[in-house]
């Protein structure tokens, strides 16, 4: 697999500015409630990667220390005075049948049922637990579908799983949207482990679109990393 057999990709890292102007912003980085949270970080991204009302979301994204996002793109991110110059280097690994990485990523992972209802494979793993035994059993639960999930994408996306830790599970609710007890919801994996190429194409053609579903809200990037 050479780099001419895909598209170009850019892998940057952006940080706001501790000037005034980007300092300003510290308590909208604060926010109570998550999802309000990273819909801020994702219309602030936003700003410096769309170039017109039309363009349509081309970007993952992925939160790191306070101020700081990782971004996997089709383009450049423009520059501005809210943030430090950007560190942006061309991303196009060479990869090949057999090859592994060591992988980080956050998912949102969801199933289609019978029906075609979509769901998220912890809730709904979770589901038929009895309602005082769903804490202690949810890493369990997280554990298993999370794993599942992640071959069930290996097997459309040209990768095999080696090894899979889930770290951490959480359900975000998404502000306004009803009440507190109709809010929707989205559970977020934190997984991280390695993985064997299968096919270096399907997999770095998937690794730009990204994994799972809530890519708006900071879901989706895997991160990689070739063992050597």
């Amino acid at each position: 697999m050479t780099k001419s057999d895909m598209k170009q990709l850019y892998l940057s890292r952006i940080r706001l500015s501790r000037h005034p102007l980007g300092c300003a912003l510290d308590s909208m980085l604060s926010l109570s409630g998550n999802s309000s949270r990273m819909s801020f970080h994702h219309h602030l991204l936003w700003s410096i990667f769309s170039d017109g009302p039309d363009r349509c979301r081309d970007f993952l994204w992925r939160t790191g220390r306070k101020g700081e996002f990782l971004t996997l793109s089709e383009r450049e991110p423009t520059q501005t005075d809210l943030f430090e110059p950007h560190a942006v280097k061309k991303f196009a690994p060479v990869l090949n049948q057999g090859s592994q990485v060591d992988f980080v990523l956050h998912a949102n992972a969801t199933r289609k049922k019978r029906g075609g209802l979509r769901v998220d494979v912890v809730m709904d793993g979770l589901y038929n637990i009895p309602k005082g035994m769903r804490w202690s059993k949810r890493m369990e639960i997280a554990s298993r579908e999370g794993r599942t999930w992640l071959e069930r994408q290996g097997k459309a996306a040209g990768f095999r799983v080696v090894s899979a830790e889930i770290s951490d599970y959480r359900t975000e609710a998404l502000q306004n949207r009803g009440t507190r007890k109709g809010q929707p919801q989205f559970g977020i994996l934190d997984m991280m482990g390695r993985i064997e190429i299968t096919d270096a194409s399907s997999f770095l053609r998937q690794l730009a679109r990204g994994f799972g579903r809530a890519k708006s809200f900071g879901c989706g990037l895997m991160l990689i990393r070739r063992v050597s």
